[in-house]
């Protein structure tokens, strides 16, 4: 009996560790049209600091510039600035930083995953997608569509992935035109 609970635990988290793998695997950049490799160089800024806009005003007051600048690495699913001022105020003072806190750790998951590391494992994983761990322990799925890269939450939370990303020197940052978790009550 304990084999076999082993054995499934093994099997469940093996397509988590496949994902890990992949996205560990070196940043890799599409051709561009001419055909070229274009050289893909992270910047010198950390992810803390190549986040911009309301996401960047978020991640300061919630107080995690620290650890978002730290060692690494982390991709940041990006909300944009029309997404995160449907927020308010949240994050913005001491009765709601833990809320602010609480969304942001749902955008963030641990590793360097560029586009391609992403796409490429999203159509590895089929109509079922890809499964990512975010440092709030809730599970983003992504596809690709016709269209690009949609990820999904459990909570029904969707968004696209859309404009170029960006690659620091501790992790990607990854924009997305939606937020990937609802605020708590």
């Amino acid at each position: 009996m304990r084999w076999t609970m082993n054995h499934r635990f093994g099997w469940a988290v093996a397509p988590l560790a496949v994902l890990a793998l992949a996205a560990c695997q070196g940043k890799e950049t599409a051709p561009s049209p001419s055909g070229e490799t274009p050289a893909a160089r992270p910047s010198d800024k950390s992810v803390g600091a190549s986040v911009d806009g309301r996401l960047k005003d978020l991640v300061q007051t919630s107080g995690l510039s620290s650890v978002l600048d730290g060692v690494g690495p982390y991709t940041i699913f990006a909300p944009s600035d029309a997404a995160l001022q449907t927020l308010g105020d949240l994050g913005k003072d001491d009765a709601t930083r833990a809320q602010g806190v609480a969304l942001l750790r749902a955008h963030i998951v641990p590793g360097y995953m560029t586009r391609a590391d992403i796409s490429a494992a999203a159509q590895r994983a089929g109509a079922d997608g890809a499964r990512l761990v975010t440092m709030a322990g809730d599970i983003l799925t992504i596809k690709a569509d016709g269209n690009g890269l949609v990820v999904s939450t459990a909570d029904g939370s969707v968004a696209r992935l859309t404009r170029e990303e960006t690659l620091a020197s501790n992790g990607v940052v990854q924009p997305i035109d939606g937020l990937l978790a609802k605020p708590a009550a």
